[in-house]
């Protein structure tokens, strides 16, 4: 089994809140023992943001962890993003609300790990379990 995972399950493996990075680092070693680690390209652009890291660093990560990168976005994948951050924008217009927004990179990652038949992890199952209904979550 493959598991697909989100930035913020890799960046609370980085935080300084130890139970945080602790509950993390716990989801991570159950998924690889049930199979492989993958994270789309816009995870590791997202990753690549964050303060004080780099592509080397990056790098280094990814292969010390045996995760992947699936570079390959196919027209499947930005599809089922597309319809799934169209459903989600009309329920926004509909309540009328002004909240904070996930951007469109959430809906390619979570359309990767549907379109790959991934489970996936995340710290934000909520956003990914409405837009997403399909999705095999691991919810840390």
């Amino acid at each position: 089994m493959t598991t697909a995972v989100d930035t913020n399950v890799i960046a609370a493996l980085w935080d300084a809140d130890a139970e945080l990075s602790g509950m993390a680092n716990h989801a991570l070693d159950e998924a690889m023992a049930r199979g492989r680690l993958v994270i789309s390209a816009p995870v590791f652009a997202e990753l690549m943001a964050m303060p004080r890291r780099n592509e080397a660093f990056l790098g280094g990560f990814l292969r010390d962890t045996r995760i992947s990168v699936d570079w390959d976005l196919d027209e499947s994948i930005w599809r089922t993003a597309g319809r799934a951050f169209q459903a989600y924008a009309g329920r926004q217009r509909e309540r009328r609300d002004a909240g904070p927004r996930p951007i469109l990179a959430d809906f390619l990652i979570g359309a990767h790990a549907v379109e790959r038949e991934c489970w996936f992890l995340t710290l934000e199952a909520g956003l990914y379990r409405a837009a997403f209904p399909r999705l095999q979550l691991v919810a840390i």
